[in-house]
């Protein structure tokens, strides 16, 4: 099977350029059978909305729809950024709570979606390793999945486990 697989492909400008994309596939008669939507996302970022609107409209095309890479980071997504004061690599109860809400948010989509979405897959498995430490700031640690830098769940990860 034949899948394309970008980042960001939530984003509107982006999700209407990747759907411009393969339609032109399909119509060029390219066997393509579904999309890979990166979840390089933070607690910030994306709206249920900016999620929903982007499995209907790959959908509408007829393509599976696979969630790849899945972590949520606890920072703003940024690409370039010089170390601040503020860098202070906490995983505090705040920032629990807004990834817990976030992830919650993501898995009642995923479920509202469980006809097209066929997969969903993590980028790691716990915060003990992340490619998210050290980017983009050097030196800062990152806590974007389900079990934490002891290999134990976390509250998050029991709250999308129950249905």
């Amino acid at each position: 099977m034949l899948f394309y697989n970008d980042y960001d492909a939530v984003q509107p400008a982006k999700r209407d350029t990747i759907y411009k994309l393969l339609s032109g596939l399909i119509k060029a008669g390219v066997p393509i059978h579904g999309v890979g939507i990166q979840g390089h996302w933070s607690v910030y970022e994306p709206t249920e909305k900016e999620l929903r609107d982007a499995i209907e409209k790959y959908a509408s095309l007829g393509l599976q729809i696979h969630v790849t890479e899945l972590d949520v980071s606890i920072y703003p997504k940024e690409q370039r950024r010089d170390p601040r004061e503020s860098d202070k690599a906490e995983f505090t109860p705040e920032l629990e709570k807004l990834q817990m809400e976030k992830y919650t948010m993501i898995f009642k989509v995923f479920r509202d979606y469980k006809d097209t979405i066929s997969s969903v897959t993590f980028w790691n498995v716990s915060d003990k390793h992340s490619w998210l430490d050290n980017f983009p700031v050097r030196g800062r640690k990152d806590f974007p999945l389900l079990f934490d830098q002891q290999l134990q769940p976390k509250k998050v990860y029991w709250e999308i486990v129950k249905f």
